[in-house]
């Protein structure tokens, strides 16, 4: 099934109505529809794609965007956008401004807030506050467990039924480690139909880790992080899921050996999806030889050989797709001593650039496959309806172009989140989106977020 033959999820744009009428048409002018053939003209009216050809006109705003990339607007499984509870780092507004900036149209963010999303109430607040904003469509995850204890199950049923219509459930941040509630929370699951998404870490392999066990944690003097502590989880939940049924995704796989089991798994016809990080498709361990809190991630950085394997895999589609796990912190919680660093990393404003610069310029995939693996994966896996869609005519009009001219440095004080943790201080980015649509309303233009300082005084 695909995300637009699903009617689970709440309508969207019901706070803020699709613009109507020949003087709200948005005309891009020019732009190469997946980067293939001639310049063409998109015509969008009432939210929707309402014709594609050359020499197109409109009373509406007509935007020029000669030579550059059309894709569907990106959809991100995975981000952290910290509200409630942790708004001096991060709020819905200032996290969709971001989301508007990296070309994202859906996010999902995850449930580890303060209070933690377990309940309809919260996760209906975080769904009004992104409807709200009204800059990308911001999906409220449930947890599995109670207060993310990993004790009790959560009322999957009030959540799915609450305004907010929490599609899928995580404990990320934390791994479901106890096998008799992961059995249970599959088993549940299944019966409704949600997804289930597992941080795979075994904490009693992970206590007090903080860099990948390997050489260059031991010369540094780091607790070594093992592979095993994410493989072996995700072997127990891919296992479960063949006895169990239900949907499963594994959330930001980092090692071999993880690539390995999902072929095992997959050969056997187990419903089982993965995301991979920008981050752990670039970055090793090597990075850590300045102690710099920036770099402290979980799972963690790992060695050149595990990011070739996941290189490969999402190549392969073995690994489904690209989330960023945008995890914003405040300076302090980075710039402290290394293993007293909180792990996380923002990255919804950089990683369209990253992917493109891995698979796209030195690489020798297209921008068909950034489409499939940053839209339209994520939104078939999610079943997310009217996100990663052909760009056709009758389409919904969920874009983003991306000015493939335009290079960049990464700036954390020029970013839109609230946060400035990103690992790509001062690094050279080959493209930038320009421009996004969210229902047929630009949501960023010029590389600006239309509300950011809007949402930056909500936040």
């Amino acid at each position: 099934m695909t995300g637009s033959e699903t009617t689970n999820y709440p309508a969207t744009g019901t706070l803020a109505a699709v613009p109507t009428g020949a003087e709200n048409e948005v005309l891009l002018k020019g732009v190469h529809i997946y980067g293939e053939g001639d310049p063409q003209d998109v015509l969008i009216r009432d939210g929707i794609i309402a014709d594609i050809g050359t020499g197109l006109s409109t009373e509406g705003e007509s935007i020029d965007v000669p030579g550059q990339v059309l894709l569907p607007g990106l959809v991100d499984m995975h981000v952290h956008l910290r509200e409630p509870g942790r708004e001096d780092t991060e709020t819905v507004a200032t996290g969709s401004a971001a989301a508007a900036q990296g070309g994202f149209t859906a996010v999902f963010t995850m449930a580890n807030t303060a209070p933690v999303t377990d309940a309809p109430v919260i996760a209906e607040t975080v769904w009004y506050k992104g409807q709200n904003t009204n800059l990308c469509d911001v999906h409220p995850v449930g947890s599995i467990s109670k207060n993310l204890a990993g004790k009790e199950l959560t009322e999957f049923g009030m959540m799915a039924d609450s305004d907010a219509k929490v599609r899928m459930f995580s404990d990320d941040g934390k791994c479901v480690d106890d096998p008799r509630l992961m059995r249970r929370a599959i088993e549940y699951a299944r019966g409704m139909d949600v997804l289930l998404a597992q941080h795979c870490e075994e904490p009693r392999l992970t206590e007090g880790a903080v860099a990948h066990e390997g050489a260059k944690a031991a010369e540094l003097g780091l607790t070594g992080w093992p592979r095993v502590a994410e493989e072996s989880i995700v072997a127990r939940d891919a296992i479960m899921s063949r006895d169990y049924g239900g949907r499963l995704h594994i959330c930001h796989a980092s090692t071999e050996g993880t690539v390995e089991l999902l072929k095992w798994a997959k050969s056997q016809g187990i419903t089982l999806s993965a995301e991979v990080t920008p981050h752990h498709l670039l970055l090793t361990d090597e990075r850590l030889e300045t102690y710099d809190g920036v770099n402290r991630v979980n799972p963690p950085l790992r060695e050149q050989r595990d990011v070739e394997a996941l290189r490969q895999a999402l190549i392969d589609g073995v690994i489904d797709c690209v989330a960023t796990d945008h995890a914003p912190h405040g300076s302090e919680e980075k710039c402290c001593e290394f293993d007293k660093a909180r792990p996380g990393m923002i990255g919804l404003e950089t990683s369209l650039a990253l992917i493109a610069q891995i698979f796209v310029l030195d690489g020798d995939q297209d921008w068909r496959f950034v489409a499939k693996v940053m839209s339209e994966k994520p939104a078939e896996i999610t079943k997310l309806p009217g996100h990663g869609r052909p760009i056709a005519v009758g389409e919904p009009a969920n874009l983003c172009v991306v000015d493939t001219e335009n290079s960049w440095v990464a700036n954390g004080q020029d970013m839109a989140s609230k946060s400035r943790n990103t690992p790509y201080e001062g690094m050279d980015m080959p493209v930038r989106i320009s421009t996004t649509l969210l229902r047929g309303k630009v949501t960023c233009r010029n590389g600006q977020a239309v509300a950011a300082k809007n949402a930056a005084e909500q936040g």
